[in-house]
């Protein structure tokens, strides 16, 4: 049966509809750690704290992982209908060599960049160290405190990344 709707523009608004919702959920979540949950756990009582590192955490660790690999696959999916995968990947190069580059390409790609090594460091760097750092995976005092440093600052430095990915996302709608 042919439904008449879902067509090649359905599934492209699809496809960016879940890029979009699974981005504001990974930015939210990754400035909701960095802007509110890391800088009050002083603040709380150390008889609250189990409370944090045992059910909170990994509820936004879940989500804010998958999310991120969510973000990265529908963004490129969606890439890969509207034409300009190749393009924003490389960066506009291999459209200049066509002599057919396009300025908004190689920002959505710089975009795509730095998302890209958003993922990586969710998956390869923050979730295994928060892992050791909330006792998921058990190790000594010294390791899970190394541990904890090292998810902050590569948080850190996603939250830092985070802002000229969304200005180069966002301002490759408005560049022809």
């Amino acid at each position: 049966m042919d439904i008449p709707f879902i067509d090649f523009a359905w599934w492209a608004f699809a496809f960016r509809w879940l890029h979009v919702l699974s981005g504001v959920m990974w930015v939210g979540l990754l400035w909701y750690l960095n802007f509110v949950q890391i800088p009050n756990m002083a603040k709380i009582p150390d008889d609250q704290k189990p409370a944090i590192g045992k059910v909170i955490a990994p509820a936004v660790l879940f989500w804010f992982r998958w999310s991120a690999l969510s973000t990265l696959v529908t963004g490129l999916i969606l890439a890969e209908f509207q034409g300009y995968f190749v393009d924003s990947i490389t960066l506009g190069i291999v459209g200049a060599a066509e002599g057919a580059h396009v300025l908004r390409h190689t920002a959505i790609g710089i975009g795509m960049w730095f998302g890209a090594i958003m993922a990586f460091n969710v998956w390869m760097v923050i979730w295994p160290n928060q892992k050791r750092a909330l006792g998921i995976v058990p190790v000594d005092d010294a390791r899970k405190k190394r541990s904890a440093r090292t998810a902050l600052l590569f948080s850190r430095t996603n939250t830092l990344l985070s802002i000229p990915m969304l200005y180069a996302m966002v301002s490759a709608q408005n560049i022809y």
